[in-house]
């Protein structure tokens, strides 16, 4: 099928595990989550970050389908263990749409585990290009999204050359790109790279914004017209949910609530209720979800939050 698409209309379509399937019929999306992970080092924590069972992954989208879920963004990359056949066997058995992933994180993730630093630009977008248009890993499961990232308050060259390379590949697909920042820092640089390269900003999102609430940072990104990914909803070591339902309401009051995508990054056993662990993927359904409509949210609002704007920044354009 190549860039081609079989689903056609004014909306693009959004490339998932199983094919291409229109915007419209994504449901609840969480734009930034880990299905299935292996990472290199995942038994130092005890094998927490080992999310390598596929019945319990289906398990846990089972609750979060009678939550209202529909769609869910694994951003998992080669370096975390990413298994195609894992994300369309979870996909089939759970009836969730699975988004899946093609570039890299940091280099601390893929330091030691997948030799980045030596490829060039045009080999990363190259392989960019060929894991959206041809298959992931030998296989002809398709990623529907792109990845790049940055370190601690820094971008290194080679994470600027997989920005840039994000930026080519997205170029030539039209596929939207979503970003690691470490700890929310170098957002605005990853931002000034991905506009240099001639990305589309309005399907990029920058990613792990609510760990470091600072608004005249998540100002600029509106501004520029790109979208923040506040993909850390639970983790209130990082920043208290409170802060985020704050920040969350106070750009809808603004205008600029089309620009947020919600999401909790659950990559670690013991956040999903199927491992023993929690809050899960209801966390955002069940809790999210009622206190933006306490804040003062239209449930129009709420819903463009967890529908609208994960459909029009998922689209293929």
């Amino acid at each position: 099928m190549g860039i081609l698409s079989a689903v056609s209309g004014d909306g693009g379509f959004v490339r998932t595990v199983l094919g291409d399937v229109s915007p419209l019929d994504l449901g609840v999306t969480y734009t930034h989550e880990h299905l299935y992970t292996r990472p290199a080092d995942h038994l130092l924590d005890g094998g927490d970050r080992a999310l390598d069972d596929v019945s319990k992954t289906v398990e846990e989208l089972g609750l979060f389908r009678r939550a209202g879920g529909g769609t869910i963004v694994d951003v998992t990359t080669l370096e975390l263990g990413r298994s195609p056949e894992a994300l369309r066997r979870i996909s089939q058995l759970s009836g969730v749409h699975v988004v899946s992933t093609t570039g890299h994180v940091a280099e601390d993730y893929w330091r030691g585990v997948v030799d980045v630093d030596s490829k060039s630009t045009d080999d990363l977008t190259e392989e960019m290009v060929r894991e959206l248009c041809e298959g992931m890993s030998g296989t002809e499961t398709r990623a529907g999204i792109i990845k790049c990232g940055s370190s601690l308050s820094r971008v290194t060259a080679t994470e600027e050359r997989v920005l840039r390379a994000a930026a080519r590949a997205q170029q030539r697909t039209g596929a939207p790109i979503t970003t690691h920042t470490t700890a929310g820092t170098a957002a605005l640089e990853q931002l000034h790279i991905l506009e240099g390269a001639g990305a589309d900003l309005a399907h990029v999102c920058i990613g792990h914004l609510d760990r470091r609430l600072d608004w005249e940072t998540h100002w600029s990104i509106v501004q520029a017209g790109a979208n923040l990914g506040y993909d850390c909803m639970s983790k209130d070591w990082y920043e208290p949910d409170a802060r985020r339902v704050e920040f969350i309401r106070r750009l809808v009051a603004e205008g600029y609530g089309h620009r947020i995508c919600v999401s909790g990054d659950l990559a670690r056993r013991t956040s999903l209720v199927a491992w023993g662990g929690g809050p899960g993927y209801v966390h955002i359904m069940w809790r999210i979800r009622p206190w933006l409509l306490r804040v003062g949210l239209t449930e129009a609002q709420v819903s463009m939050l967890l529908r609208d704007n994960p459909g029009r920044f998922l689209a293929w354009t």
